[in-house]
């Protein structure tokens, strides 16, 4: 009796012989999506330097710039891989392509901070229809024992862009203008939609749900306003403002109506049951505050490594190489220390480890050797890898397979939410603990300028470079400023990763015996006929 023949029934054999191939074109434009927000984040830099060098963008507005991407990305991700299940994930992931090239052409040109965010919104909508469409096509061109190995491989892809990003915007600034870093989109779009007509079956969900706009509307409005409050707050340096409160309060309010809404519909755009889960809750929570540790991070290790250190955007590039090398390795790695240690301490041990880099940047000094960096960002890596793959797979594996891209959407809704609100919270601390240890040196400068000049380190150098000679005694005064800002700032993040440990260490199952493993993958097998 051969048992191999079983699986093979379910993905067509054409496509089974191809399924590298379009993995690879499933990743490429997977990349495109996951490149651009890593390639913006050694341009912040530049955007906000005055024109005609960049945009003259305030701390607040660079915030918007990636946030807005973020927020229209979240927010429709849900519907994006409803519409690819229910119409066909390869019509989906094309329109979506097409959308986020159109979307970078046009904030190439941006004329203005409020330009570019418009446009980054518009190159999200594209972008939330090709995320989750990549694993949801994945899921159903891979047999279930593969999947564990493509899966390593997709989030490798992620790894990969995340440090090929940063790098490519760093030539690309030192050649040309600022708006190169989205221009660049362009030829690849091109490349991937020609392959992706060539390659990839399209696939849909026999049993769609229904599109629920409620959802959407109420799921995006709650985000938008508490994101909003929370970089105000920072902007002003003062949470007890009424229009903070009330903002954030709001958008609470409106969150818990979606939930409430989501619970009583017949058709959600989140099945709230899914929670109910504790294993898959416990994965995607771990998951979000790894992004929330992550994305505030970059954000702030960009002007350290500028600013501070006087890096230049390549340099930095090249500074975050092993954040994402250690990503590259050992992503695809990670299952083998499941299959040793059981999910629980693979996931754990990389949360701790995640903390403990975090901590390490509260060390960082102007003077403080490169090397040091290196291996906070290697460690970082390493700890991202081991928790990004494993949670991965325990969520995709978690809902039927017809079900996966909303099981994809879901993990990278609750990814880029916790990536939003990292780069807000994180980023209002930053900007708080910043105007609070820069106000009393500002006595040099002008009365009207210093509310500017006490926004961030960019603004209070550019403030200075104005006053020239005059100005020359804040450069020192904002480099302090800013590293100890940075340093409270690390430690809030490595506080996220402690809770996002003990989170994994309660919930995630530890190793499955021998035994019983084999009774699951039979169980699962039979499951998938």
């Amino acid at each position: 009796m051969t048992t191999p023949a079983v699986p093979a029934s379910r993905v067509p054999e054409a496509v089974h012989r191809r399924r590298w191939a379009i993995l690879g074109v499933l990743m490429l434009s997977l990349l495109i999506v996951v490149l651009d927000n890593s390639i913006l984040n050694v341009a912040i830099k530049t955007i906000s330097t005055p024109a005609p060098t960049g945009l003259g963008a305030t701390q607040s507005e660079l915030e918007w710039a990636i946030n807005s991407y973020t927020l229209v990305f979240a927010g429709l991700l849900f519907t994006a891989g409803l519409l690819g299940d229910r119409i066909g994930r390869k019509k989906v992931l094309l329109g979506g392509l097409a959308v986020f090239g159109i979307g970078s052409a046009l904030a190439a040109e941006s004329g203005s901070p409020g330009q570019l965010i418009a446009f980054r919104a518009l190159m999200a909508l594209g972008a939330a229809f090709v995320m989750p469409a990549t694993l949801a096509v994945l899921m159903n061109v891979f047999e279930r024992e593969e999947q564990p190995k493509a899966i390593g491989l997709w989030a490798g892809g992620v790894g990969l862009a995340i440090a090929i990003g940063p790098i490519t915007g760093g030539v690309l600034l030192d050649h040309f203008w600022w708006g190169s870093v989205f221009l660049v989109n362009v030829p690849i779009v091109i490349l991937a939609i020609g392959l992706m007509l060539w390659l990839v079956p399209d696939s849909r969900d026999p049993h769609p749900g229904r599109i629920d706009p409620v959802g959407v509307a109420l799921s995006v409005v709650g985000l938008v306003l508490l994101v909003y409050g929370i970089i105000k707050g920072g902007e002003l340096a003062d949470f007890t403002d009424v229009t903070v409160l009330s903002t954030i309060a709001a958008g609470l309010a409106v969150l818990v109506a979606f939930v409430v809404f989501e619970k009583r519909s017949d058709h959600p755009s989140i099945d709230v049951t899914y929670f109910k889960n504790k294993v898959f809750s416990a994965a995607i929570a771990a998951l979000a505050l790894v992004f929330f540790a992550l994305m505030g991070v970059t954000f702030f290790s960009v002007f350290y490594t500028q600013t501070v250190r006087g890096y230049s955007p390549l340099q930095t590039g090249l500074l975050m190489l092993p954040l994402a090398a250690a990503q590259l390795i050992f992503a695809p790695r990670a299952r083998l220390l499941v299959d040793r240690f059981g999910n629980k301490a693979t996931t754990t041990g990389g949360m701790l480890l995640c903390a403990a880099t975090l901590s390490a940047f509260a060390t960082l000094d102007k003077d403080t050797p490169i090397w040091v960096l290196e291996v906070v960002f290697f460690l970082m890596g390493t700890g991202m890898a081991h928790i990004m793959t494993p949670t991965s797979v325990v969520i995709m594996q978690a809902l039927p397979r017809e079900k996966a891209g909303s099981a994809s959407a879901l993990s990278n809704t609750f990814r880029q939410v916790g990536g939003a609100l990292g780069i807000a919270v994180l980023g209002s601390a930053l900007s708080t603990a910043y105007r609070s240890g820069i106000e009393d040196k500002l006595g040099v400068v002008p009365p009207s300028l210093r509310d500017t000049a006490g926004e961030s380190i960019e603004a209070t150098l550019g403030v200075a470079a104005k006053l020239g000679k005059q100005g020359e005694s804040l450069v020192a005064p904002a480099n302090d400023a800013f590293l100890h800002a940075m340093h409270v700032t690390a430690l809030c993040g490595a506080g996220v990763a402690v809770i996002g440990a003990v989170v994994l260490a309660l919930f995630l199952p530890g190793k499955a015996p021998a035994r019983q493993k084999d009774q699951e993958e039979a169980a699962l097998v039979t499951a998938g006929e």
